[in-house]
């Protein structure tokens, strides 16, 4: 069986990695053992905060609702509940939007969630 000589794909291998690891300090953007460690951990803490990124943007637009809710006189858990029993579909991110950038239209559904609780 013909020896399988890796020189091309080594090179290849190790050009990827070198060029993800470009802007790295010191030797993580020079040396391939360094890189290469660096880069796996990077891509690593890059999967991590794609998946923590959209928790932290659910909790901004829970905290400006919120706001908004009590500006309105009433709390968020009041007013999640109180827009599902009106059957007002809106999610959080919509609802936050509305919270800044129409405020009057944010009333309106703070008034209609008023209404679903009192009746």
């Amino acid at each position: 069986m013909a020896r399988v000589k890796r020189a091309v794909n080594a090179q290849k291998k190790k050009r990827k990695v070198m060029k993800l690891a470009k802007g790295y300090f010191g030797a993580k953007s020079k040396q391939y053992r360094a890189a290469s460690e660096q880069v796996r951990r990077s891509l690593r803490y890059a999967y991590i905060g794609r998946k923590l990124r959209k928790r932290d943007f659910r909790s901004l637009w829970i905290t400006r609702i919120n706001a908004a809710a009590r500006l309105n006189g009433m709390s968020y858990s009041k007013l999640m509940n109180g827009l599902k029993v009106a059957g007002v579909d809106i999610n959080r991110k919509m609802l936050s939007e509305l919270a800044i950038n129409d405020p009057s239209a944010f009333t309106a559904l703070a008034d209609k969630a008023k209404e679903a609780l009192n009746t």
